[in-house]
């Protein structure tokens, strides 16, 4: 019996640890229209570098969302047309020429994958080798899927400017309009945030992280870190970039639905998919760390579920877990605009969460770890 009631209130305790003292990161309060910096007298100069890999369905619309920036400043676009086997490059220029932008935009062509490289970063190095030439105050390293409202590059520089940030990130909002989305993706947000809580992120310490969609690098300071060639195996690259930045001067991470994300997930499988490909990594490809967070999620998640169903006093504890739960998910479902009744499928989430993280650890097993547009390249080392 006594072992049960420490089921039921173990995760009450962690809950309301949660809550009170891991650095408010339910509260989605660290946002990019939140404390908005002045307007700047002089506008530094700007280059954006977009590796993209088969991207013809979304291209148009992010290379034209950042050609069409409200920006005062110098800026132009480097799109690195890594070895797609579609028409990526041409799907590019001819919105450039839409917009009567062309030359506004550089379409690089990849190198072949370099040995010791992830496919994402050795094309990003690529194009902020190209860029370097100019010597651009910063890089504006972007996701060929996100697409971005016209003020998106004026609200970054001047954050970036008024703190002296040496990286800057933005959180894009998903895309989460099917049944599959609502069920996973603001969860996905929020796990994110459990793990890296951006308050912390944004102040002195250890914690760093960033969100590899929009990522505004001080040129110099990149530099000064060893470049994209410091991180280049990092599976989880927006992170590895946040923490080597950080080393380098203050960060921000923040909420923001000026940049979002272009590319839909239809299913609960695609979005297997999409978490697979990093979460054994998150875990440092190790079997007792993925034990641990398959116990721990058991405990934090279905634990509550079995003592609300046991009777009796732990039937409130269960109760007072899920409760909690559900109140700290409701920011995040806010800042998504979805039903506050998303709250109580937590649990059921989080299931789905270990499995797709058990589903990242038996691909690795089976040298198909980071799978992305036809590339396994999760380097364990």
């Amino acid at each position: 019996m006594a072992a049960l009631v420490l089921l039921g209130v173990i995760p009450l305790v962690i809950w309301a640890g949660l809550i009170l003292a891991h650095g408010r990161f339910w509260t989605a309060d660290q946002r990019d229209d939140r404390d908005l910096p002045p307007e700047l007298a002089h506008w530094p100069s700007v280059i954006a570098v977009v590796p993209a890999r088969d991207e013809t369905d979304v291209i148009a619309r992010s290379i034209g969302s950042l050609l069409a920036q409200d920006y005062p400043g110098e800026f132009r676009v480097i799109l690195v047309d890594d070895n797609s086997s579609a028409g990526t490059a041409a799907a590019a220029r001819a919105e450039a020429r839409r917009l009567d932008r062309a030359d506004r935009l550089e379409i690089l062509p990849g190198e072949p994958l370099a040995a010791g490289w992830t496919g994402k970063l050795w094309a990003v190095h690529q194009g902020t080798l190209k860029a370097e030439a100019d010597h651009p105050q910063y890089l504006l390293l972007t996701d060929a899927d996100i697409g971005h409202a016209p003020d998106t590059l004026r609200a970054l520089i001047s954050r970036a400017e008024a703190g002296g940030l040496v990286l800057t990130s933005l959180m894009a909002q998903l895309h989460c309009r099917t049944f599959a989305e609502r069920f996973l993706i603001p969860a996905f947000v929020f796990f994110f945030q459990m793990v890296y809580p951006f308050a912390r992120v944004n102040r002195p310490g250890p914690t760093a992280a960033a969100a590899g969609g929009v990522m505004l690098a001080q040129r110099e300071a990149l530099k000064a870190a060893g470049g994209i060639a410091a991180i280049r195996k990092a599976l989880i690259d927006d992170c590895a970039l946040g923490a080597l930045m950080k080393a380098q001067g203050p960060i921000w991470l923040g909420l923001t639905h000026r940049a979002t994300s272009l590319r839909p997930y239809e299913t609960v499988a695609e979005i297997g998919r999409m978490v697979s490909r990093s979460a054994y990594a998150q875990l440092d490809y190790s079997p007792v760390k993925l034990i641990g967070v398959v116990l721990g999620m058991a405990l934090v998640y279905m634990a509550p579920i079995a003592a609300l169903l046991s009777g009796g006093a732990l039937t409130l504890l269960g109760l007072a877990t899920l409760l909690l739960m559900a109140f700290s998910f409701q920011p995040m479902l806010r800042f998504y605009r979805v039903s506050p009744l998303w709250g109580v499928a937590l649990p059921a989430i989080g299931a789905v969460y270990t499995l797709f993280t058990v589903q990242s650890a038996v691909q690795m097993w089976r040298g198909r770890g980071g799978l992305w547009k036809g590339r396994a390249q999760a380097i364990a080392s």
